[in-house]
């Protein structure tokens, strides 16, 4: 599980490259290319911030290692406290929030929710707010051989999305990252995760939203098929895509990142399996060095970690 440390700060640099761009189209991206660290920008923040994607990663990361297991009344309180600017801020404000994850939280702070039962279960409840803090139960779930994958990403997901779209994605993601945590290559992760969720959700009509990831070919498809947006499936297209046709950590999120539009998110669920497949080692020192809270992201990865040997 020492890997653990190479995904989550992965995901947390992905984040923090893809803030001061966030919701520059592709056009600006291509004519002003990204490539380091960078501050200011969209949201007016210093170079190595991060956004609600690694905040809430990090609540989850930390309810896991707290509860040595799946409570999601606990995760939610996190969830709520970092809202309120409260816990896992990187710099003791929230400065962006997705709508979903807005409204999911409302309902269980103000209205008394269920936090399972929180998150909005119609289709136009697709963004990609729960694909973007689930990567936590990869290491959970490959360390209880017993969890029931489908059940515990369910679980978590539904706190702010609960539509299947949503779950679906969560789940292709957490289980193409417990490959990466074994050892597989990535094109190995990808492909053997294909049969793995046509079984697990045989016979679901929304699988049709994945036919291009399912069907094997996301890598061979050109940089103007793939699309950029909120939408969980385009994000998870995105980060793929990127992630196959580069070969190094660096030239995966920053090719996630000139996509443009949700450049963070895409940064972070891209930089996530890029940080477990290549490690921290193939990441630039000088993005590590200058991520906000560096040494609080790392203390609690080794916590997560003891915890789960235990």
């Amino acid at each position: 599980m020492s890997n653990i440390k190479d995904g989550i700060v992965g995901l947390c640099i992905g984040d923090a490259l893809g803030v001061p761009v966030e919701f520059s189209s592709r056009e600006a991206r291509r004519e002003q290319p990204l490539t380091d660290m960078m501050g200011y920008g969209t949201h007016h923040q210093p170079p190595g911030t991060w956004s609600d994607d690694a905040s809430l990663t990090l609540c989850l990361l930390d309810s896991l290692t707290a509860c040595r297991g799946i409570d999601t009344e606990d995760i939610a309180r996190r969830f709520v406290q970092w809202y309120h600017a409260e816990c896992w801020t990187p710099h003791g404000k929230v400065f962006d929030i997705g709508i979903a994850t807005r409204k999911a939280l409302d309902r269980i702070s103000r209205d008394g929710i269920k936090p399972e039962l929180a998150g909005g279960d119609d289709e136009y409840s697709n963004g990609n707010g729960s694909l973007m803090r689930i990567l936590p139960l990869a290491w959970y779930g490959s360390a209880h051989d017993r969890v029931d994958l489908i059940q515990a990403v369910t679980q978590v997901s539904s706190i702010t999305h609960r539509h299947p779209i949503s779950i679906i994605a969560c789940v292709f993601y957490v289980h193409m990252a417990m490959l990466l945590i074994r050892g597989k290559a990535l094109d190995e992760s990808y492909r053997e995760t294909i049969p793995y969720v046509q079984s697990q959700f045989q016979g679901d009509p929304e699988l049709r939203h994945f036919e291009r990831i399912l069907s094997g070919e996301i890598p061979l498809l050109a940089e103007c098929a793939i699309y950029s947006s909120g939408y969980v499936v385009h994000t998870l297209e995105a980060s793929l895509w990127s992630l196959l046709t580069t070969d190094g950590y660096a030239d995966a999120v920053l090719r996630a990142i000139h996509l443009g539009e949700d450049t963070d998110t895409t940064g972070a669920v891209t930089g996530g399996l890029a940080g477990i497949y290549y490690g921290l080692g193939e990441i630039p020192q000088h993005w590590l060095t200058s991520l906000a809270r560096v040494e609080d992201i790392v203390r609690l990865c080794k916590q997560f970690e003891h915890s789960l040997a235990k």
